[in-house]
């Protein structure tokens, strides 16, 4: 394939109709308002109408100045209308090929194909869209190319190639049930219904001609008609009413989680290949996502303030590309700790254990925050002791209390670690969080420090890891610049051109393994 290809032309009918729904909202707010008068109907359809046919046209067009190329050694994609743009991305740099689909590319069978570079975001490559067959034969040449690339001319820093012919599905590590799911769903409690009910509120007064924002319109409302009505119901059925409005947003909220879990993750599966990590998600939006090994820089282990309770955690991978939520890529959303110590494993990493070295932030960290938190509620303390009425000056009182013994609990768990191969952090008590890297990954280290914590001894150690960030605070100033130095002899051992090379793994852990972690208390 070496001419100039187009995408699929059904992707012509899908732009006309993207154009089409965004000029539904635009008509309907003049088929609802006083523009036009009487005929504002014919306006909102004739508004309707041009707009579509305007996108129909945009669309062809667009369509007919996109070609993509693959060539003997690169990808290339032309496109634009009055001025063009082309690009070319080498086999070499394009670690994978992805593939999604939303709902309405997929009722057409189409899919949109991205080529990951390891430049993350908008400079991707990428195809929108080709049929689900067009993409899978794709992906399928630009790998086999990539593959040849690499094994005549292997650069430095390239991942060993994989054989065309092996297969790509892998071991399964993790995997979605239906059954999980729903339970997973629970835990994602969400009353965002509410906040797109409100949205649509606003275009009430325009339908109905009522203000709903109307307070004085409300009040008036209850003190004629609502007041009484409750008060014919008796206490029980008061009691009753309040209570069933309560369950019932309970209910909306679990629902709303499920629903908005079940989008997300239908069919949720994690799979181990020579490729790499291999996600597959979604029910209306389905996403194909390949990660290769080498491009995992570090672990993410969070949960939620009901989940943690239950032993329920999730688990994302660090790397140079994201989600499409800008976040790192979640690979076990709903997992408990040996699922995600399995998962950890095939990456290559290790989780914290009973002889991982463990440091505490420093307790003037502690106490600085601590007293910073309570400032606040000390100052409204004594403003309503001073204007407010007698005992309200408990309220502000018992509110610094309560901040003063949060922030010495959370110094119990706020610590850090540093190994002969790895590098921890770990913060929060109510749902903590793990952060895990590999120094071999690490290009930089910085000791930051405020004028309240150069005056009292302690830092911030910031370690510059591609995709992330990852922060060790309150580290004791000798600590933070002892394990600087631990760091940077790593970086300076490390050839970065033969990191990806499993040798080089091998022979920096068996230089590594005589590093004394305890360098940290001396």
């Amino acid at each position: 394939m070496t001419e100039p290809q187009r995408t699929a032309p059904l992707s012509v009918v899908l732009g006309a109709i993207t154009s089409a729904r965004g000029a539904v909202i635009g008509a309907a707010a003049i088929a609802f308002s006083g523009v036009g008068g009487t005929e504002r109907l014919l306006l909102a359809l004739g508004i309707f109408a041009a707009a579509s046919l305007v996108g129909a046209g945009v669309a062809f067009v667009n369509w007919r100045r996109l070609t993509y190329t693959v060539g003997e050694t690169d990808i290339r994609v032309e496109s634009g209308i009055l001025s063009r743009a082309a690009r070319s991305v080498p086999y070499e740099r394009i670690q994978d090929v992805s593939l999604e689909a939303s709902l309405l590319p997929r009722l057409f069978g189409l899919v949109a194909v991205k080529f990951e570079t390891g430049a993350g975001g908008a400079d991707d490559l990428a195809l929108q869209y080709l049929t689900a067959a067009e993409g899978e034969a794709l992906r399928r040449l630009v790998r086999e190319r990539r593959d040849e690339e690499l094994a005549a001319a292997p650069l430095p820093g390239a991942p060993a190639p994989v054989a065309a012919e092996q297969p790509e599905e892998g071991e399964v590590l993790y995997a979605l049930t239906p059954r999980r799911l729903l339970a997973f769903g629970a835990f994602e409690f969400s009353l965002a219904v509410f906040a797109v009910l409100g949205g649509l509120l606003q275009y009430a007064d325009n339908v109905f001609g009522v203000d709903v924002w109307d307070v004085d319109l409300w009040y008036r409302l209850l003190k004629e008609e609502g007041a009484a009505t409750v008060a014919a119901l008796g206490p029980l059925a008061q009691v009753a009413a309040a209570t069933a409005g309560l369950l019932a947003l309970v209910a909306v909220g679990f629902l709303t989680g499920i629903v908005r879990t079940v989008l997300r993750d239908w069919g949720f599966t994690l799979t181990r290949s020579a490729r790499g990590f291999r996600r597959q998600r979604g029910l209306l939006t389905r996403t194909d996502v390949v990660m290769p090994a080498h491009r995992v820089q570090g672990l993410v282990i969070g949960t939620g303030l009901l989940r943690y309770r239950f032993g329920w955690r999730a688990l994302s991978f660090v790397s140079l590309a994201q989600d499409t939520e800008g976040e790192s890529h979640v690979v076990a959303p709903f997992a408990k700790d040996a699922e995600i110590a399995r998962i950890a494993a095939s990456a290559g990493f290790r989780l914290p254990d009973a002889a991982t070295p463990w440091h505490r932030a420093s307790t003037r960290h502690r106490t600085d925050t601590a007293v910073r938190d309570a400032a606040v509620f000390a100052g409204l303390t004594v403003a309503a002791a001073i204007f407010a009425p007698f005992g309200l000056f408990l309220i502000p009182l018992g509110a610094a209390l309560v901040a003063v013994g949060v922030n010495l609990y959370a110094w119990e768990f706020r610590r850090h670690a540093i190994d002969g191969s790895q590098v921890y952090a770990s913060h929060g008590f109510l749902s903590p969080t793990q952060e895990i890297a590999t120094r071999l990954k690490l290009h930089s280290v910085e000791i930051a420090q405020g004028p309240l914590a150069r005056w009292r001894g302690y830092a911030t150690v910031h370690l510059g890891l591609a995709g992330g960030t990852f922060a060790m605070h309150g580290v004791p100033l000798a600590e933070a610049r002892a394990l600087r130095a631990a760091v940077m002899e790593t970086i300076s051992a490390t050839d970065y051109s033969r990191l990806d090379q499993p040798a080089a793994d091998q022979a920096f852990s068996t230089a590594q393994s005589g590093f004394s972690a305890n360098r940290l208390a001396t």
